[in-house]
């Protein structure tokens, strides 16, 4: 979850590119515009929304969607026997987003023009700098050419180091 809530309720029909799986996400506190790809299924559930206006979760006010999520949390702490779920709430999932990202890339600016900040210190109010239990694990992989450094970066791989005697190189990706 990148967008406040503020912005995702404020979502309109021509920030959806359902050909490209992407949401355009306006600014709730000046920051600024985002796009970001979003799964198939998430779009065919957009989609599926009617289409009374230009905001794609009209019909509703703002506190009833806060009311059902309440409720849907309350309800899923208890079938899950789980009561810290009760403090979950929908800001939360913007900071979890954001340590997540920081955990996998470890790159404050790309943090910040995930959450669409003008500024690197509200950023970094986002970013818990928890300590993960987890040693690091990656998996290698050696590109012999252009092409297959090509495939690997697009795969989500970094580039490690130079070329070894049969002219590969070394990229690494986190497990």
């Amino acid at each position: 979850m990148r967008a406040r809530i503020g912005e995702a309720w404020h979502l309109r029909w021509i920030d959806v590119d359902s050909k490209n799986r992407a949401i355009t996400c306006q600014p709730e506190k000046g920051g600024k515009p985002r796009k970001f790809r979003v799964s198939e299924k998430l779009i065919r559930m957009i989609n599926a929304l009617p289409k009374r206006n230009q905001l794609v979760f009209s019909g509703t006010s703002l506190g009833s969607h806060r009311t059902n999520f309440s409720y849907q949390r309350k309800r899923l702490a208890k079938k899950l026997q789980n009561p810290r779920l009760q403090k979950t709430h929908f800001h939360t999932l913007r900071h979890w987003k954001a340590t997540m990202e920081y955990h996998k890339t470890k790159d404050a600016l790309h943090i910040k023009e995930l959450l669409g900040y003008r500024s690197i210190e509200s950023t970094m109010k986002y970013i818990q700098l928890a300590k993960f239990e987890e040693p690091e694990e990656f998996t290698c992989r050696i590109a012999k050419d252009m092409e297959e450094a090509k495939e690997l970066v697009e795969a989500g791989f970094e580039y490690v180091t130079g070329e070894y005697d049969d002219g590969g190189k070394i990229f690494r990706k986190r497990k």
